[in-house]
């Protein structure tokens, strides 16, 4: 548990920096700022146990593993900020992962994907994943999935491989349905209300990245 300690603390720094970020940033309409609540504290957990699972993940991987996870996960708890805030995965942040997942293979220290083969599979899940949940989204209107959500699966699966992708939209579809379950149980919501997939799709993107284990080497 110490070694966690050092990422968890750097990680619960970065979650609060990170919500204040989503406080101002994108600029709100009403030009306010939110104050500090429930999403504080909740973007502070996630960044914090993120931090914890970098550091025990990848603290012995390389400068350059180490590095490379480090940027990602700073980003994907931003958004996950971002879109508890404003319903928002800005652009900004979900477009540079793709080119990021493929310097990264160029440079190899993407410890995901490692050979041409895996490459290719990461691409082709990249596009057909996203693709079928837009075409399943259809019938059920406008909004019903964000298309900040498939730019983000788009990276994750260039960065993550097909495999994790996959685990990674079905924790998230998971973990969506347990928490919906439990405000509908608990009254404070309706089947009526809309509820982000966003966050639950970055905690199921995290997961996939930094929880599920390495396959055996080839």
């Amino acid at each position: 548990m110490a070694d966690l300690l050092p990422g968890g603390i750097v990680g619960l720094a970065w979650g609060l920096i990170a919500d204040r970020i989503a406080a101002r940033w994108p600029a709100h309409e009403d030009g306010s700022v939110r104050a500090i609540d429930w999403r504080t504290w909740a973007v502070a957990s996630v960044g914090a146990m993120a931090g914890a699972l970098v550091l025990d993940r990848f603290g012995q991987a390389g400068l350059g593993i180490l590095g490379l996870m480090a940027l990602v996960t700073a980003g994907l708890v931003v958004l996950f900020a971002t879109d508890l805030d404003q319903r928002l995965l800005p652009d900004l942040l979900t477009l540079p992962l793709g080119p990021i997942a493929l310097g990264a293979f160029a440079l190899g220290i993407n410890p995901y994907v490692r050979d041409p083969g895996e490459l290719a599979a990461a691409a082709g899940a990249a596009v057909v994943l996203p693709l079928g949940m837009f075409l399943l989204s259809v019938p059920f209107g406008r909004g019903a999935i964000g298309l900040g959500d498939l730019k983000l699966l788009v990276g994750v699966g260039l960065l993550g491989g097909a495999e994790r992708l996959l685990m990674g939209v079905v924790v998230g579809a998971i973990l969506a349905a347990v928490v919906i379950v439990a405000l509908i149980a608990a009254r404070r919501i309706s089947l009526k209300s809309y509820v982000p997939y966003g966050p639950f799709l970055i905690l199921g993107a995290a997961w996939a990245l930094l929880v599920l284990p390495f396959g055996p080497a080839p």
